[in-house]
Formats: C-alpha cells, structure tokens, sequence
C-alpha cells in the first residue's frame, strides 16, 4: 500500500498547523496540542501501513512525542489558569519520560541496522557526544549547579533535561555512523531529535537567564520533531530501520565529510579552553583536560581500529590472491575444493571454529538456480545459528548446482562474507574455464576418434543380438576386403574351425565373464585367403550410442610369422641352424626324466673341433664360418634322424641320442662322427679361393648310466672330451669313473699353479744351440721347470696348457724374461770371453699380446743390464699371422732395439711360405717333427731341405731341432743348416753346469 498521499496530507497539515500557532497566540495550546499529536498519530499509521519486521520502536517513538505533548500541556493549562508553574512540576515528569522512550526505540533502531557491536561505528559517535557533552556540561549544567537558590532535587531535574539531550544525541549519532546507505527514514530521525535538541538548548539558556516566553522561532525545532518523526514512519524506507535482514559487513566509512566532523567535534574542547581565557579565564580546566584526554584516547582508539582492520583485509587479499593462483593452476573438481578449503582456512580468525561442508551437485533448475551465489541462511543439520551459502553453477549437459556451506558464529560469518563472496567468484570463473575446456576437449576427443577409428588399422564391427554386423570400420575393407559387411552374419567372416571360438568369445563377452584376453581366429578374405587375427568383445549393449557387442579384430599373420621365427632362432644356432645350448639342455631334461620313467638310457657326445682357432687366426672368420656349417651337416648326416645335434657354440658341438640302451650305441655314433669329421673340407673364403682344411674333432661319450642327472650327465661328456684331447685328438673316448679323479687332479694343478708364482717354485734349465759343424755352443734356450711340492719336477707339457687357461702364463713369462737374461748376464759378467752369444727365450702369444710387452723387454734388458743382441724371443707361427698390423709393428720395434725374433717350430701351423719375404724375423727353428723323419722319409728330407734353402735366400738363420743322432747331424750339414739343438749335444743343463760344458767343448765335438 501506498503512503505518498498520506505523506502530502500529514505535510500540508503539519503546515497549517504550524500557521495557525504562530498566527493565533491565543489558540497556542490548541494548535502546539494537534502537532504533537498529529506527529505521533503519524508514527502510527506509518507503521500501520508499512508493516516494518519490528514495530515496537516506531510505537515508543510515539509514546515520546505524546509524552512530550502532555508536558506542553499541562504547562499551557497552568498558564491559562494562571497558576504559577512550579519547578520541578507535573510536567517535568512528562519531559523526562521523553528519553527513556525514545533511547529505546533508537536502540532497536541501532541493534537491527548494525547486528552486533560495530566498534568504529561506536568510536565515530562517542567523540561528537563527548564534544557536544563538555558544551551541554559548561553551558548548561554547571550554571544549574552553580545557583544558589535551587535545591538539590530541582538542580538534579535540572541537569536531566541536558543529560537526556545528550544521550538522545549519542544514540543518534550511533545510528548515523552504522555502515552502508542511510534510508531517507533514518536522516528524517535525525533531523527530528537535531530539531529537538536545538530547542532545548536554547530553552535551557533562556531559562538560565530568566526571559523565557512562549512561543517565538524556537518552537520551530520542536516542529520539526514532530514532523520529520511523524513523515519518517510514513516513509516506506522505515521498515529497512527494522528488517531482518543481515546487516552490513562493509566497513565504516571514513570519507572527506565524515573526517571533517569528526575533526570539528575534536576541536571543540580546545575551542572552549581558548573561549574561557579569553573571557577572563579558564573555570573548568580540569573538566576539559579529562574531555580532551577523552577523545584522544577514542581518536587512538579509532585509529587502532583502522590498522587492524587493514592488517585483516591485507590478511584477507594475500589468502586470496593465494587462493586465485591455486584456482588458476586446478583442472579438476577435487584441486578446486582444496583450494577452497586451503583458502577458507586462511580467510577465518585465527583460533575460531567453523566447517566447511559440501553437498552433493543437483540439476539445474528454477528452484535452484536462486540458490547460486552467496547468501546467509540457517546452519545445516539442528538449523541453530546462520551458515554462508555458496552455489556455483558447473557447465554442462545439463549444468548441476554445486553448493557449499560455511558454518561459524554469526559475528565471523559477517566478517569474512566480503572475502568469501570474492573467493567464490573466483570459483565460479574457475569452474566455468574448466567447464569450457573440458568441452572444448570433449569436441576434440570426439573428432580426434572418429578421426581414429576412420583411419585404424584395426578392425572394428558392432555385432546385434542376432550376431549379424551392425557396423564395420573402413579399415574392414582393406584388411579383410569386404565391401558390404552389415547386415551379413559375423560367422561367414570366420574359418570354419574356429566358429566354435568365435561363440564361445561372444558368450563369453554377453554374460560379462569375458576377460581382457583376445581370441586367436582365422578369418576368410574376400580373396578367400586365410589370415590369422585377435578378436576381442566388448558389451556395450546398455550403451545407447552403441547398443551392442564391439569386436575389435586384429590382423596378426605377420607378428605369429615373426613370433616363430624369433621362436626358431631363440631355440636354434643361427650359423649352421642346428638346435642350440638352451633347446639342448631343455631336450636333455625331458629326455631324461622320461628315460627315468621308462627305465631307458640316453647319451650325450661332446664334440670340439681340433685346431679350429688356428684356422680363424690365419684365415678369417669368414672361412671359419664356412667350416662350421660344414661340419654341422657332417654331423648331422652322421647321427641319424632319430638323434639331435646341437652347437654349443664356437667350435663345440652335442650330440643328444634319445635310445642309448647299450653303451655301445653311443659309441658307435662316436666312431661316425669321427669318421666323418677326418675327410678333409673343402671351404670358400669368398674372394673366388678355395682351402682345403682338416675339420677333425674330438669327442667326449657318456650315458645316463653314470649319471644321476641331466647336469652331471654334461659334466660326464666334458671329462670324457678332455680326455679325448689328452690322447692325441681326432678320436673319442668314453667317461669312465676315474676322469673325475683326473679333473679334480687338475684343478688342483691349476690352484697349485697360482700358488707356484708366489712361492718362487719355478726353475730355468738351459739347452746348449751349437754350430752343426764344428759343435761349438753358440747359444743356449731357456725350458722352464716346475718344481712341485708333492709331484716333483714338471716340465711345460704337464701345465703350460692350464696357464694358457688362467692366464697365467703372462706373469710366468714374464719371470723367464727376466730371469734368463739375469743369468746370461751373469755368466758374461763372469767371462766375458765366454762364447756363448744369446740366450732364447719362448714367448706365448698371450704373453706378447698384452699391452706394453716391448716396454717390459726392455726394462728386463736394463734390469739384467743385458745386451738387446744377447736376447733370442721364439714365437709362434699363428701369433705372427693373428693381428699382423699390431704384432709386426711390435716385432719391428724389438727388432730396431736390437733384440732377435725367431719362429717356433717352424712349418707346423697354418702359414703360407710367401710370408716369410715380409716377416720381421731372423730366425727359423724347424720343428723336432720333421727331423724325426729325415732319414727314413725321402718326402720329410726334401721338405726340411727346401727349408733350409728358403731361409738362405731369404737371409734367415736356420735352427734344427731335435737332433738325436749322428746321421741326422751330418745330413742337415749337408744341406747347410748351420745350427741345432738335441739331445745328440746335450740335454737341458742347470745353470752352474753351463760353464763346465762350454770348458768341454772340444771334447764334445771329438
């Protein structure tokens, strides 16, 4: 309902009223009687027709005017019956119940605008109060006090009347100051009790002074009491005085207007020092000095408040621009609540309790898109105390309200609602970017796969109930070859053998029991060939976009063709395509636990090549290769089908043969292969040559007769092939029990010979090297003797092979190195007329292969403080042939230091005679092999006589070995081999007997 008519009526009214009194003197009583009434009859159609949320202090305001309309009365009745007005009187009463009325209702005025106590507010009205209070005290009080003629009762009546002003004005002023707009209906308030107060301060003084009349301009102010209280309650912005609404959080204001009354009501205090001492002096200096000491403290206060309230809000902006970077950086819904909550925690005062709580998003709808945003409403759960609300709207299809609610005490939740409100716009700004993305991603996921699925290699088909196609991909089509597959049945696509898989794989898929494996199937092409493929069903029947069972097919005909090729070559040796160690060893378990079971036998062979590395030292890997493989398809020509041959690798092989029910079985497989293995091999080395090379082997027998199992039966094999080399090579032997004493033996030798080094337990024998012709010594060779603990004196033959195998022999040479040219050097320094020229000292390709060698001559040479020329280094053939680049440069440098080279046992390896021409060498030493038959083999003699030939055009020395008899002696100078070394001259001697030979030299030669 509309009050603007009322409004203009009680206006014009008032107006005439107010006339009327000042143009009627004597109707005054009438006319002051209806203001005062007209004012408070006002108030009650106001609130009548408003309907404020509290009508109570509209109706003590109403009170106050009728009470101050009957003060007004009964002094115009005494008046006009010419009484004399007593003071204090009947009236006085009515003025004085003025205040209590109109504090209360100005009270509840404050308490609904401004909630709880707002200290600024507070501090901002007590300093003009304190101001205008010295005034009211000075100028109006203190002169009651000060009169002598008034009792104490009317003195204390007196003061009342200033003291209510005063608090009139300070609850006004309080709600003046509360925070936020200020409703036309307050400033009509404070425009009623500022009238008010004008008039009873000017009435105060005129009574002071004793001229008082009725009547006159100050009647004005109480006019306007009556008007604006009474257009106030008319004033539809009344019921915003009484809402139940939560009252403002933002903070007093403290603009240019505010701070300049504020700095006017602090000036007042010394405005009135000054006042006094001009007027003849200060009276009331110690009032003033605690009322200016008053409002600084309340300035201080205010100012205190000021930078707490600053410290809070920069507080506040750092938890959220903290909360802002960590909302910038989430992607999801559970990084933006702990963001939330990260940020809430730091937003609360310190020390006060609150909860956070989230409830569950609902769809969007009228009802509740009202709830977005943030709001106070009752505490979730008991409903006792106020929560803050915050809904945020997330995107999407269709968009859900997500809500979160704040529970705290109300004084907190008003506090922090400012910053709460900032931080959930912020949310709302995140959680409609992380919408827009996750459409955005959506879009492109959707046509990234269609895309996908368009060009997969893979391919995909969506099955019906009926198991008809529904859909096939484009790439059914190129890997099947059908065109027009839905609506054709799934099974014609699939072999006949494997339908039975294919429902079983879509029962399988329909019952929910289907794992992720994939079904192996073979599918019919449009071409009608067969291609292998994995076939995996998902249901997707309760899927409306899909609504049936999806089959992913998979061409695998390529990955099963190279997964058994890669099978073949793990489980086969990939030279000569034999089965290898590992397919071997598995064989051999299964062969023996079924040989245990049907109480069979099994054997095992083990072959290795002999002298296999010298082939690939002199011709290359390449031949080596080429004679493996041929070796392989001897071997497997010679066992039989029912046998398996495996390499072992390098030059080792293994025979596995399945039926062993006598020894002799094996054994027979053993003679074939060696039979087999003794035809020499005819190889290509790939350059259009030809070789012609032995591929004989030795072989190790053993049956499962000795062994107990698969691995002792291997070990039994190996020990039969060491013993098959020990015998000579090119043959096979049998395990026999006593092998395995003879290893054991071995490794013990092997131990012992680790141990020899350390313990000094090797010696030097020298055989003499003399002139063929006249006998004399020219040289001696160093023969290394072990002197054994327990087995006695060793010669090389018995453990130079097991220093080859440890290594051994590098340390053990290089101690003959050193120690025979000790000795040579000795027996110059003891004759140096001794006519002994060198010493020779063998060198194992091991030795002379290790990095440095030539330095380690010669530190030996200057150790010893021997001559380079005393020094002879007999190598090998194959060391000369292997590595020839990095060998020769090393022989070249040794030479060029003055050392000799000779080559050991000369026309037993693999080296062609058109070497020699570029060999850095001096000596050749022909081997005691082809002097053994020099006599009894025309053959042998013309070989060891084209030789010797071969080395004098080529201005090498030649050194026959082996010399045993006379008759050989004398033929080999015949043929001009100049010198020799045997046991026809002398055996190998200990160093002291050196000497004594060569003082019997010519005994010797007779």
């Amino acid at each position: 309902m509309t009050t603007r008519p009322a409004r203009a009526c009680f206006t014009v009214w008032m107006a005439v009223l107010t006339a009327a009194n000042y143009a009627w003197p004597a109707g005054h009583p009438f006319t002051w009687g209806l203001i005062g009434l007209s004012g408070a009859a006002a108030i009650v159609v106001g609130v009548r027709a408003n309907r404020p949320a509290r009508r109570l202090p509209w109706y003590l305001l109403a009170v106050a005017l009728v009470c101050y309309v009957f003060g007004d009365t009964l002094t115009y009745i005494q008046d006009a019956m010419g009484l004399v007005t007593p003071f204090p009187g009947p009236s006085d009463v009515f003025y004085l119940l003025v205040y209590p009325p109109l504090a209360a209702a100005l009270t509840i005025f404050i308490r609904s605008r401004s909630g709880n106590a707002n200290r600024a507010a507070l501090l901002d009205a007590l300093l003009p109060t304190v101001s205008l209070g010295l005034l009211a005290w000075i100028y109006l009080i203190v002169p009651y006090v000060k009169v002598a003629d008034l009792t104490l009762q009317e003195k204390a009546i007196a003061i009342g009347y200033p003291l209510g002003d005063v608090l009139a004005l300070a609850l006004m002023l309080r709600l003046l100051t509360a925070p936020g707009r200020k409703p036309l209906a307050v400033r009509l308030l404070s425009v009623s009790i500022v009238g008010a107060l004008i008039s009873d301060v000017v009435y105060g003084m005129a009574r002071l002074d004793g001229d008082w009349a009725i009547g006159g301009p100050v009647y004005l102010g109480w006019v306007a009491f009556y008007f604006a209280a009474g257009y106030a309650a008319l004033h539809p912005s009344m019921t915003r005085l009484t809402e139940h609404t939560a009252p403002s959080t933002d903070n007093v204001e403290t603009g240019g207007r505010r701070l300049v009354l504020l700095a006017a009501a602090a000036l007042i205090a010394p405005a009135v020092l000054l006042a006094q001492h001009f007027d003849g002096g200060v009276t009331n200096a110690p009032v003033i000095a605690a009322v200016s000491a008053l409002i600084f403290l309340l300035v201080m206060g205010r100012v205190y408040g000021l930078l707490a309230d600053q410290r809070q809000t920069n507080l506040r902006e750092s938890a959220l621009r903290r909360a802002n970077a960590a909302l910038s950086a989430a992607t999801t819904e559970d990084e933006i609540r702990a963001a939330i909550g990260t940020a809430i925690g730091e937003l609360m005062p310190a020390g006060r309790h609150y909860r956070l709580t989230a409830e569950e998003s609902v769809p969007l709808d009228p009802a509740a898109a009202a709830e977005a945003g943030i709001s106070l409403v009752p505490a979730p759960g008991d409903g006792s105390g106020l929560a803050l609300r915050a809904g945020v709207i997330r995107p999407g299809s269709p968009p859900r309200l997500a809500t979160m609610h704040l529970s705290a005490p109300d004084s907190v939740l008003h506090a922090v609602m400012p910053a709460v409100r900032a931080l959930f716009d912020q949310v709302t700004l995140v959680v409609e970017r992380i919408g827009l993305a996750g459409e955005i991603s959506r879009r492109d996921g959707e046509a990234y796969f269609r895309t996908l699925i368009q060009s997969a290699s893979d391919v995909i088909l969506i099955v019906g109930d009926d198991d008809r196609i529904r859909y096939a991909s484009p790439s059914a089509t190129t890997v099947l070859g059908w065109t027009e597959l839905p609506g054709q049945p799934l099974s014609g696509l699939i072999a006949d053998t494997h339908r039975a898989a294919l429902a079983r794989t879509l029962d399988l898929a329909r019952s929910g029991d289907g794992g992720p494996e994939a079904a192996d199937l073979t599918v019919v092409c449009a071409d009608r060939r067969l291609r292998q493929v994995e076939c995996a069903a998902r249901d997707l029947r309760d899927d409306p976009t899909v609504a049936g069972l999806v089959l992913t097919i998979r061409d695998v005909t390529e990955r099963r063709r190279l997964e058994n090729d890669l099978a073949h070559q793990a489980f086969h040796d990939g030279l000569t395509g034999l089965a290898n160690r590992m397919l071997f060893r598995d064989r051999l378990e299964q062969s023996f636990v079924r040989s245990e079971q049907d109480a069979a036998k099994i054997g095992v062979l083990f072959i290795d090549l002999d002298d296999f590395k010298g082939v690939n030292d002199t011709l290359g890997h390449a031949v080596g290769d080429q004679l493996l493989i041929a070796i392989g398809e001897r071997i497997t020509n010679a066992i039989g089908a029912s046998n398996m041959a495996a390499r072992m690798g390098g030059d080792e092989f293994a025979i596995l043969i399945e039926d062993a029910t006598d020894p002799a079985a094996a054994e027979e497989v053993a003679e074939r292969i060696v039979l087999a293995l003794s035809e020499p091999v005819e190889v290509s080395d790939g350059l259009g040559g030809t070789h012609l090379l032995g591929g004989a082997g030795s072989v190790g027998v053993a049956t499962s007769h000795e062994a107990a199992s698969p691995t002792e039966l291997l070990r039994h094999a190996d020990l039969a092939l060491y013993l098959a080399k020990g015998v000579g090579k090119a043959t096979w032997r049998r395990y026999r029990n006593e092998l395995h004493t003879e290893m054991v033996e071995r490794l013990a030798l092997r131990t012992s010979l680790l141990e020899a080094i350390d313990d000094e337990q090797f010696v030097l024998q020298y055989q003499p090297i003399v002139d063929v012709s006249t006998r004399e010594v020219v040289g001696v060779e160093s023969l290394l003797r072990w002197q054994h603990p327990e087995r006695g004196s060793l010669g090389p033959a018995h453990f130079i092979e097991l220093a080859e195998e440890s290594g051994a022999v590098v340390s053990i040479g290089a101690w003959v190195l050193r120690e025979a040219l000790q000795q040579f050097a000795s027996w110059r320094a003891a004759d140096p007329d001794l006519p002994l020229r060198y010493v020779s000292v063998n060198v194992s390709p091991r030795q002379f292969r290790q990095p440095g060698f030539v330095d380690q001559v010669r530190r030996a040479l200057d150790d010893a403080g021997a001559r380079p020329e005393w020094l002879l280094l007999e190598i090998t053939e194959s060391l000369v042939l292997h590595d020839a680049d990095q060998v020769w440069a090393d022989l070249k440098e040794l030479r060029a230091l003055g050392v000799r080279i000779a080559i050991d046992d000369f026309g037993t390896g693999y080296s062609s005679l058109s070497y020699l021409r570029h060999m850095p060498v001096d000596v050749l030493k022909i081997d005691k092999s082809f002097i053994d038959d020099i006599l009894a083999s025309r053959q042998q003699r013309a070989l060891v006589d084209a030789i010797v030939t071969l080395a004098h055009n080529l201005d090498l020395t030649v050194v026959a070995e082996g010399i045993e008899d006379g008759a050989q002696r004398e033929l080999l100078d015949l043929m001009g081999c100049p010198y020799g070394q045997g046991y026809l001259f002398s055996a190998p001697l200990w160093p002291s007997e050196i000497p004594t030979l060569l003082g019997r030299t010519t005994a010797v030669a007779a």
